[in-house]
């Protein structure tokens, strides 16, 4: 795993002495990222009708783990010079790569996946994308067409920030990295700010919370015209079927994916230096420990495990029946309230960006336990939710399906069942249904009546009206043709590529890069992705509301039964209100910005926060969102 960035531009009169310093002090923002080595190189871009010539510079900063020789240096030139790459993240089937572009006539110099990456780049270019399993975001200079092509993976796994006007576009794997290697920085994006205080979204859309600066999208290819700084193409380069094929029982299916599953974590084991597993005792972390252990019988297994002693979100005793079936090394962390408030500033700095919960500082936790005891490499159960109908089933797309199908009695049925499970209720179903059922021209009132006005008192809703900003309930997602009567599967590719995923895996890769550690999430394939996506919706989600109910079966005999069988769903929790009702005086502290965010009201947002800790309001999400987004934000002064 490593760290990149760059800069082109078309203006002739940067200080090459500040400029240089900008990309000193950028490599070492990247440094977590890439502890290994670094590389930097520059380009004189040639242009027509005499114009004066651009500058293109390339960075890279390196963490080993596959060929750890010199020889992985980058920047990496193909052989006959005409490319140049700058790569982060892993291809898993690399190996198999380099097979077949041996067959026809490639020699390789190295034993780097970055190579390989280069090579199926020189003989397919986009199209060699699908050949690949793996996480990556790379940049790639073309010196004969003189263009700049800017790549990311099909679910966003790894990072990639770009800043793009006339004369200039500048990249980089963090945003903080890319902040220093701006001329100038840019100015809070306020409708990204409305979006997450109000609404609790945020990464699901190329803005960012700074203007001028986007995420490339997960499963996007971006070119940009050097000579001209014209964009010569900005493409989706993925996007799976949800046809549903017809072919395959549940049986045979459930036996193929078992397959498929473990051949994916076979690959994600490749490397040349420590691997562990993060575990929570749910589900998909306990599948890929178990299929560790299935595919190494002889392999040291360290696990890390977030535990919570006393709460109802404490999952340590499902951890530890994983844990003695494969004879790992366990390692626990338990965190308390005084850590996070130690932290906070390390944490917020490492995401870059607000972010949803304290859950992702225990996550924090975990990975710097595990560099404690230098593991280099973890595997990961993310995007097995997104892939399975996991979380409550996505229950109201399910419903849709059924609707759209004219089976209202199977609806209804469903709807009964899936309520009948731990931690759902008629009431929830009830909503479910009301979700189908809503036109998007009620889904303001509907916001309204739960409690949640798009124009909440805390605001300053003249500032945010004269700013031109939306102040309104993110509006339904235009359902694509091919939904109809597959509205489930369509929700779980939307959260796959789209909504949902995408912060999840942020959230890791921030965390564990923060360590210079590479998290590896062995169900987030192409391959498995579609494979799943065409499936019955059934399979996925059962009559009855059990969710991964084809990944349940086709885990039998892996993981253990009393595993398989959990009917509750916990996720990766903290007890987050008792955190921060032990933070109340840091928490006055870190509120201290209020009054220089003229968006907001300073008194009113001061209320609902203390409304909420004192317990005169229901506890949420909001007093946490209110409180990263205050520290981010001193943290971020110039914001």
């Amino acid at each position: 795993m490593c760290g990149l960035f760059g800069y082109y531009s078309l203006k002739v009169s940067e200080d090459q002495e500040t400029l240089r310093s900008r990309f000193l002090s950028t490599q070492h923002a990247l440094h977590h990222r890439g502890p290994d080595d670094t590389g930097l190189d520059t380009f004189v871009i040639p242009r027509d009708n005499d114009l004066p010539p651009g500058s293109l510079s390339l960075g890279h900063t390196r963490l080993s783990i596959i060929d750890l020789s010199s020889a992985g240096h980058q920047p990496m030139y193909s052989g006959d010079g005409r490319y140049t790459i700058i790569f982060n993240g892993e291809i898993y089937n690399y190996r198999e790569l380099r097979t077949e572009l041996k067959k026809i006539g490639y020699i390789f110099r190295t034993k780097s996946d970055t190579e390989v990456l280069l090579a199926v780049w020189e003989r397919w270019g986009v199209s060699g994308l699908r050949r690949l399993k793996g996480m990556f975001a790379f940049v790639v200079f073309d010196r004969e067409d003189q263009s700049l092509t800017l790549v990311r993976d099909a679910f966003g796994i790894k990072p990639l920030f770009y800043s793009l006007d006339q004369i200039s576009i500048y990249f980089a794997s963090e945003i903080p990295a890319l902040l220093k290697l701006l001329p100038s920085k840019p100015n809070l994006d306020l409708q990204q700010a409305y979006d997450y205080l109000v609404y609790g979204h945020y990464d699901n859309q190329e803005c960012t919370f700074y203007n001028n600066i986007k995420h490339l999208l997960p499963g996007h290819w971006l070119r940009i015209n050097l000579k001209t700084m014209h964009v010569a193409a900005h493409e989706r380069w993925w996007w799976p079927s949800i046809k549903e094929r017809t072919d395959l029982s549940f049986e045979d299916a459930a036996a193929q994916l078992r397959e498929m599953f473990l051949n994916n974590v076979r690959l994600h084991l490749r490397s040349d230096v420590p691997v562990g597993a993060a575990l929570s005792g749910g589900i998909d972390s306990s599948a890929v420990v178990c299929a560790m252990r299935n595919l190494k019988p002889d392999m040291p297994i360290h696990t890390f495990t977030y535990v919570a002693s006393g709460s109802t979100v404490d999952e340590e005793a499902w951890a530890d029946i994983v844990n003695t079936k494969v004879g790992a090394v366990s390692h626990k962390t338990e965190v308390k309230s005084k850590e996070l408030g130690n932290d906070i500033n390390d944490l917020i700095r490492t995401q870059g960006e607000p972010f949803g919960s304290t859950s992702i500082y225990a996550q924090y936790c975990i990975f710097k336990e595990a560099h404690k005891y230098k593991i280099k490499v973890t595997l990961d159960g993310q995007g097995a939710d997104e892939l399975l109908a996991g979380y409550s089933g996505y229950p109201s797309d399910a419903v849709h399906s059924l609707l759209d199908q004219n089976q209202y009695f199977s609806a209804f049925k469903f709807l009964i069942r899936w309520a009948n499970w731990p931690g759902r209720s008629y009431l929830d179903a009830f909503v479910m249904l009301m979700r189908v059922l809503t036109p998007n021209f009620l889904i303001s009132l509907a916001y309204r009546i739960m409690g949640r006005s798009p124009t909440p008192s805390w605001l300053n809703i003249k500032y945010l009206s004269k700013k031109g900003i939306r102040l309104s309930p993110p509006k339904r997602r235009k359902s694509p043709p091919d939904a109809h009567g597959r509205r489930l599967a369509d929700a779980l590719r939307h959260s796959l590529t789209g909504y949902g995923l995408t912060s999840l895996l942020r959230h890791g890769d921030r965390n564990s890069m923060r360590w210079s550690i590479e998290s590896r999430v062995p169900f987030l394939t192409t391959d498995i992705a579609e494979f799943l996506l065409q499936l019955p919706e059934s399979y996925l989600l059962s009559p009855d509301g059990e969710t991964k109910h084809i990944f349940r079966a086709a885990m039998q005999g892996i993981v253990p039964d009393k595993i398989l069988n959990r009917r509750d769903k916990i996720g990766f929790q903290t007890p987050e209100q008792e955190w921060l009702l032990d933070q109340r005086m840091e928490i006055d502290r870190w509120l201290s910005v209020l009054d220089e965010l003229p968006f907001l009201n300073a008194t009113k947002s001061r209320n609902v926060v203390k409304k909420i800790l004192s317990g005169k309001t229901t506890f949420s999400t909001e007093v946490w969102r209110k409180i990263n987004f205050c520290r981010w934000a001193k943290l971020n002064s110039s914001i």
